[in-house]
């Protein structure tokens, strides 16, 4: 649209110079015309009346007064032609043609070569004749500035035009693309909330059509995944259940077994009975895990916010759990400045506490944790650095998955269940934050970060 309006003015510009350059050009012409038809004019009038006045023939003064109509033709053309002649010029040229042609109507006088007003009439009209061309020349000078000027005049107008369409191209520009950044940046979080399993939030998305009908398709996308994850919850539960119910009497009948029961054990009866005891209280607790993660899953959508000093609350993360790390003679502590963010103190504890709970377990006996609280320009971070066997360097993309247990097992305890740093990613990414593992060279260092604009 800007180029097209900017065409068209550029068009109107030349067609506006070219009518001015072909009015100037026939005007010039015209002057140039006149005041040589003038001159012309002047001297066969001169040269009529002189011959009138020897031969005294009339033919000679009729061919004067033709002559001198046709010089007041063109002295009324130049007239009209140049608005700053000064009056009197024309007046006196008309003056003295009178004077002659009275003169010449009077006949000749015997005595006199040539009448004295005759004389003065032809001595005194050359001279305004160069006057009027000059005059003339003048008036195209003016005219050819002024075109010159007009030219310069339209060119800064064309150049504004063109400058101004530039800037409005790049403001429409950026206007739009603001308008599609909008929308467009709600598409992204609505695809980063689904990646997240967040769908309680209902996705709109405003701009052109195509994004919003890009929209209703991603709330409709939405609500699907929300009824399969539902599903799914559901599912979970149900299938939990009915697995608890046979879990329980197995455990139970290999509880009667171990107790004699239904009669005494032989070596091999009792160890087959310890295996059976082992397994089924594993298979219990993973039952039990699995409902955990998928309740915290579900929870970390529903998050009450309040503002919450994050040192205070790793204290009391710390203490809560005093019995568990002091069983192994370790030492915690909680340093870095002061620092408050907007979170859900319960499900933000949680997460410290699994984040703790995975540091005691890797760490050696009278080891050190230390968790640090700190600012930066896009939020609060807390790190937690242990002095334990650290993350196999393969196992590092994959530790914050459910369920997924590294190659580097603390030695003296039995193998974790795999969800505690996946309840944490959940719980940080609840609250528009990340938790990663950053490099280290003496056991593991975790980093959360809590981002201002939560």
């Amino acid at each position: 649209m800007v180029p097209t309006v900017v065409s068209v003015q550029a068009l109107l510009t030349l067609e506006k110079l070219a009518t001015l350059g072909r009015g100037f050009a026939v005007q010039a012409v015209m002057l140039t015309e006149q005041s040589q038809r003038l001159s012309e004019r002047t001297r066969t009038m001169e040269r009529s009346a002189r011959q009138f006045m020897v031969l005294d023939d009339v033919v000679f003064r009729d061919r004067y007064l033709v002559a001198s109509k046709e010089a007041g033709t063109a002295l009324k053309a130049l007239t009209d032609a140049l608005p700053m002649l000064a009056p009197g010029l024309s007046s006196e040229w008309m003056t003295h043609s009178a004077a002659a042609w009275s003169a010449l109507k009077a006949g000749k006088q015997p005595g006199l070569r040539e009448h004295p007003l005759v004389f003065q009439a032809f001595a005194r009209l050359p001279a305004i004749n160069e006057m009027l061309a000059l005059e003339g020349k003048r008036e195209i000078k003016r005219r050819n500035d002024g075109l010159l000027t007009e030219l310069e005049r339209q060119r800064g107008l064309l150049t504004a035009a063109v400058a101004g369409a530039l800037v409005l191209a790049a403001t429409l520009a950026a206007g739009f693309g603001f308008w599609l950044s909008r929308p467009l940046h709600r598409i992204e979080t609505a695809i980063e909330r689904f990646g997240e399993n967040r769908f309680d939030q209902i996705v709109t998305v405003g701009g052109p059509a195509d994004t919003r009908r890009l929209g209703q398709q991603l709330n409709w996308l939405r609500q699907r995944l929300a009824d399969l994850d539902e599903g799914k919850e559901r599912f979970l539960l149900h299938i939990s259940h009915k697995m608890r119910t046979p879990l329980a009497a197995l455990r139970e009948g290999v509880a009667l077994l171990e107790d004699e029961v239904a009669g005494p054990l032989t070596g091999g009866q009792r160890e087959i009975g310890h295996i059976l005891r082992q397994n089924t209280a594993a298979l219990q607790a993973q039952i039990e895990d699995l409902l955990r993660y998928n309740a915290a899953a579900f929870d970390a959508q529903h998050l009450q916010r309040v503002k919450v000093d994050l040192v205070a609350l790793l204290q009391r993360v710390v203490d809560e759990q005093r019995l568990q790390w002091q069983a192994r003679e370790l030492h915690v502590s909680v340093g870095g400045v002061p620092a408050s963010a907007q979170v859900d103190a319960n499900k933000l504890a949680v997460a410290l506490a699994n984040m703790l709970s995975n540091a005691v377990r890797f760490s050696p006996k009278g080891g050190n944790i230390a968790f640090i609280v700190g600012t930066g320009p896009d939020g609060q971070t807390i790190d937690c650095i242990d002095q334990g066997r650290g993350v196999a360097p393969e196992d590092a993309e994959r530790i914050f998955q459910p369920f997924y247990q590294g190659r580097r097992q603390a030695s003296g305890t039995c193998n974790g269940n795999g969800i505690g740093l996946s309840i944490v990613r959940e719980y940080v990414a609840a609250h528009h934050g990340t938790v990663r593992l950053l490099a280290s060279d003496v056991g593991a260092h975790f980093r959360i970060e809590l981002p201002d604009d939560q």
